[in-house]
């Protein structure tokens, strides 16, 4: 099979560590190189392995969610456990511009959305065995990352078979909070893109499953209370929850299991 990529580089079984693979390949979104760090299950045999696709937060990069909360090992856990059903993770970089891209289109041509939306997908089911074609699809992120999970999840709906936020960013706007860059880099002609609301409003007809959640000390709570409102008010089917907890590593640690959870009631059919 050709490869979709100019250039390609995969770690060394001999020298991984902890289940974790790490991937690089040279994008034409990016128009650069771009990470991936990549979990896969130790349980041998296993083929078309569903994909979660996790994007980190602004300031972090694609080592961050297995450095930072062990998801790897938490996996690992939780399918000789049987508490969830084998799943690859792919752990992307944003393309690791400024302090976070927004997972958008910028005006320079570089298309941090497309980099997730096709690269990844493509680059983890060419180079590793246990993805395919016929692997399901989902996608899930904490902060910055939850606003790119549920727009490029609901935007590429033909893609994704469920998706979760944590924390999310819920409009543009709020990544004033986190962001030294000029605002006027993220400005977008479409509404869709300055809005998690906008978006599933466009695409309202063939939403995939999706959920969200925050803490209830964290400062974007605001924001997922809203969109939750909004969408209520139009009987859009979702999940909504909120917890204790702030806009920390700690929260996401603690709660990233539900999002595998949901992942996993919509690959066994439980609603």
């Amino acid at each position: 099979m050709e490869s979709k990529f100019r250039t390609t580089e995969l770690s060394d079984p001999r020298f991984e560590a902890n289940n974790l693979r790490h991937i690089t390949v040279k994008s034409k979104h990016l128009k650069n190189r771009g990470d991936i760090s990549v979990y896969v299950p130790s349980r041998k045999n296993l083929t078309d392995l569903p994909i979660v696709i996790l994007l980190h937060g602004v300031w972090g990069s694609h080592w961050i969610w297995s450095q930072k909360t062990g998801i790897h090992l938490k996996m690992e856990s939780w399918i000789k456990n049987n508490e969830t059903s084998p799943m690859l993770l792919a752990m992307p970089s944003d393309g690791l511009w400024g302090d976070g891209s927004g997972y958008l289109p910028h005006y320079n041509g570089v298309d941090f959305e497309k980099w997730i939306a096709e690269d990844v997908i493509n680059a983890v089911v060419e180079l590793i065995p246990q993805a395919s074609i016929h692997s399901k699809i989902f996608i899930a992120g904490l902060s910055m990352g939850g606003f790119g999970a549920l727009r490029i999840g609901i935007k590429y709906h033909h893609i994704f078979s469920g998706v979760s936020g944590l924390s999310s960013i819920t409009v543009l706007d709020e990544m004033k909070l986190f962001v030294e860059e000029p605002f006027s880099s993220y400005q977008q002609d479409d509404k869709e893109n300055e809005s998690i609301y906008d978006t599933i409003l466009k695409h309202k007809e063939q939403l995939p499953p999706f959920r969200f959640d925050c803490g209830i000390a964290d400062e974007l709570i605001e924001g997922n209370r809203k969109l939750h409102e909004q969408l209520t008010k139009l009987n859009i089917s979702h999940i909504y929850k909120e917890n204790q907890g702030k806009h920390k590593w700690i929260y996401w640690e603690n709660h990233i299991k539900e999002t595998i959870q949901f992942f996993d009631k919509i690959l066994k059919n439980i609603t």
